[in-house]
């Protein structure tokens, strides 16, 4: 199983990215994932969450700037950014409870992908 976080890159304060996670290999669905970030010498953050049936939630730094929303057919997870600001810069991970082939539950993380705001 791989989980690929993609979409980072550099953008101008104000502008908007959209992230991905993606669960690939031998894998039956995707249940909870949750998007982390973590800047230069801070501690890693939690910044939003979606359960398998769509309820999300989200760090108080993130609410009304970022939607979390999921298609699962592609087994694939998105984080909308909107009105990015440079105190988002940070590597993005992305975190996955994957259920297999055979029902067992298991947690994966991405590599992450990294998301520059300049000012």
């Amino acid at each position: 199983v791989q989980l690929q976080a993609s979409g980072g890159g550099l953008v101008q304060a104000g502008g908007s990215l959209r992230l991905s996670c993606t669960a690939s290999g031998s894998i039956f669905s995707v249940g909870a994932v949750s998007w982390y970030r973590q800047a230069p010498g801070k501690q890693r953050e939690w910044v939003a969450a979606i359960s398998s049936g769509g309820v999300t939630n989200y760090a108080d730094s993130a609410k009304g700037r970022f939607t979390i929303s999921r298609d699962n057919a592609k087994n694939t997870v998105y984080l909308q950014m909107n009105i990015l600001k440079p105190e988002d810069t940070a590597m993005y991970y992305c975190n996955a409870d994957v259920i297999r082939l055979g029902r067992r539950v298991e947690n994966y993380s991405g590599q992450g992908t990294q998301v520059t705001v300049s000012s």
